[in-house]
């Protein structure tokens, strides 16, 4: 009996979601970035960021607007604030330019993002999100820090700013090592945007990017399985019946059947 209740004390511990678990997939590298799918206002910044600057080249076929609703919005702030190529709540998030157009740009067609939280990990998209950084040898004038030779410009370049590559005599990118040993290009700041602000020092502050930025992984994650929170919950309702209801009822019929044999 005791080592039954080990067993589904174990069990009961493995399947409590752990919130580092909802961010999953960053390298060891990436800043960890506070994921939390119960902040609606988070929740409802980021579909915003996303809707009005991600799906002018990136679609989300797996995400349709109407489950807007399920973090709190009404159809009239859907239609008003986040529905650009369609009228109905009911249609996929389509993005507004054609893949064959972006491929013909960009080198390649923009991918669907519906999954990208999960393929990806939100760590890395919140460092990708924060290392953009100018580079006149690219063929967009942009670089990554997190994926070098992007061939994505800078969607939200007016709200952290501009961070450019310092170039070396040949004009060639000046290349660091960072704290963690890695190379990284060197890199300063050329202007600053909306969501940064500069101290008198020279210093730039870009907490409120940072947390505009969070706010866009945040739905992101949401978008890769919105019914997540709802999940959870049936979870820890089934564990608690299993515990309370069914463990004692397979002990006591255990007891029942083996009665005899002693």
């Amino acid at each position: 009996m005791k080592q039954t209740l080990k067993n589904w004390f174990a069990a009961l511990l493995l399947a409590v979601p752990m919130g580092a678990a909802v961010a999953a997939g960053g390298h060891a590298n990436y800043e960890k970035v506070d994921i939390d799918l119960r902040d609606q206002v988070s929740l409802q910044r980021g579909a915003q960021i996303f809707t009005n600057y991600c799906l002018s080249c990136h679609s989300a076929t797996g995400m349709r607007f109407n489950r807007l609703k399920d973090i709190g919005l009404t159809d009239d702030e859907i239609k008003a604030n986040m529905m650009f190529t369609t009228d109905n709540v009911g249609d996929v998030m389509l993005a507004a330019m054609n893949p064959k157009d972006g491929e013909k740009w960009f080198g390649a067609a923009p991918p669907d993002l519906t999954l990208i939280a999960r393929s990806r990990g939100a760590d890395y998209l919140y460092a990708y999100m924060r290392g953009f950084y100018k580079d006149p040898t690219r063929p967009n004038g942009w670089n990554n820090v997190v994926f070098d030779k992007v061939g994505m410009p800078h969607p939200l370049w007016e709200q952290q700013g501009v961070k450019a590559v310092e170039l070396d005599s040949k004009g060639q990118p000046v290349w660091v090592e960072n704290e963690h040993g890695v190379k990284e290009p060197k890199l300063y700041w050329e202007s600053t945007g909306l969501h940064s602000r500069r101290l008198p020092n020279g210093k730039v502050i870009d907490k409120e990017y940072d947390a505009y930025a969070r706010d866009l992984v945040n739905f992101l994650v949401y978008m890769g399985e919105p019914a997540q929170l709802q999940r959870h919950r049936v979870g820890y309702v089934v564990m608690i019946f299993l515990l309370a209801v069914m463990l004692p009822l397979a002990y006591f019929l255990k007891k029942e059947f083996w009665k005899d044999v002693h």
